[in-house]
């Protein structure tokens, strides 16, 4: 393995311009098209495909093209979990999605930081922080998640809401950046219908 992908997968900063991570990327935008592609295939042949893309992915998964990322196997999602259209999960670092998560339409989990130093940055360092979403997390339309975030089970993040920093389980956030309105109480967290 290459010194940039050691750097990267060991959360150092990194240059992403590597022959190494290129192929790791080719491998990904072929995946990615031919999942895209198979719109109307059966859910058994979407599977066989989400399973070589991302790292895990559990029972029932449902993902709707297009679905944009960066590498796949830096992704994990739990059994369940129904992600709607427009997703972008840029996994430089590990993205972890619980069990029975809803992502709405056009949502962005991003790993990827840039170094303030104008120098370096130009000269294409980046590093990357985890994502973590809990258990029953449901992220509206245009959630955007930031580096090195993880919010905590039966969370809800309104539409549009750029969340910055961690959020606990069991709250309402919104707004950018988002901020707790409210903590969600049980009868507000439970699927049961009426």
């Amino acid at each position: 393995m290459g010194d940039n992908k050691q750097r990267m997968l060991a959360g150092d900063w990194y240059l992403p311009d590597d022959p190494e991570l290129r192929t790791d990327t080719e491998r990904r935008v072929a995946l990615c098209a031919a999942y895209d592609a198979a719109a109307t295939a059966t859910p058994a042949e979407r599977a066989k495909i989400l399973g070589q893309l991302l790292g895990s992915v559990g029972a029932m998964v449902r993902i709707r093209p297009p679905f944009h990322c960066d590498f796949g196997y830096h992704i994990s999602i739990g059994a369940g979990t129904f992600v709607n259209f427009g997703a972008v999960f840029l996994d430089a670092a590990p993205i972890t999605i619980g069990e029975d998560v809803q992502i709405g339409p056009n949502v962005q989990l991003l790993t990827p930081t840039h170094a303030l130093d104008a120098e370096r940055r130009r000269a294409g360092w980046e590093k990357a922080e985890p994502v973590t979403v809990g258990d029953n997390v449901w992220l509206g339309g245009g959630v955007i998640v930031c580096p090195g975030v993880t919010i905590g089970a039966d969370t809800v993040v309104g539409a549009g809401a750029v969340v910055t920093k961690d959020l606990p389980p069991g709250v309402l956030a919104v707004g950018n950046p988002a901020r707790v309105v409210r903590i969600l109480e049980p009868q507000d967290r439970s699927t049961a219908l009426p």
